[in-house]
C-alpha cells in the first residue's frame, strides 16, 4: 500500500470516528428499526419506481398517484426519526465539504512544490 493510500485509509478512519459520523450511523439505524418509518420508504419507493416507469414509456402520472406520492412524501418528512437522519446527513457531508477543501488547498500546494515524490 502506498502512503498516500495509508494517509487515505487513516482519513477514513478519523471521519469515522466523528461526532457527525456517529450520529449518522445512529440516526440511520434508528430509521432502519423502526417498521412503520420502513413500510412507509418502501411504499414511497414502489410508486416512484412505478411512476418514473411511466414517465419512461411516455405516459404522465395521473393525479391521484401524484397526490399519493406527495402525501407519502410529507408524511415521511414530517417523521422526528427521518428528520433526524437528514440532520446527520447534512452534518457529516459538512464535515466532508471541509475535509475536501483543505485536501484541495493541499493539492494545490504541493502542485506548486518542486519536490516531486515517488508514487
Amino acid at each position: 500500500m502506498s502512503k498516500i493510500e495509508e494517509m487515505a485509509k487513516e482519513l477514513g478512519q478519523a471521519l469515522g470516528r466523528t461526532d457527525e459520523y456517529q450520529a449518522l450511523k445512529k440516526a440511520a439505524t434508528a430509521v432502519d428499526e423502526d417498521r412503520d418509518l420502513v413500510g412507509l420508504r418502501n411504499e414511497l419507493q414502489k410508486l416512484e419506481s412505478e411512476m418514473v416507469s411511466l414517465l419512461q414509456a411516455g405516459k404522465e402520472p395521473g393525479d391521484e398517484e401524484k397526490e399519493r406520492y406527495e402525501n407519502l412524501a410529507r408524511d415521511l418528512q414530517a417523521r422526528p426519526e427521518y428528520q433526524r437522519l437528514v440532520a446527520a446527513q447534512s452534518n457529516f457531508e459538512k464535515r466532508l465539504q471541509a475535509v475536501n477543501e483543505t485536501i484541495s488547498e493541499g493539492i494545490q500546494e504541493g502542485a506548486q512544490s518542486r519536490i516531486i515524490l515517488p508514487s
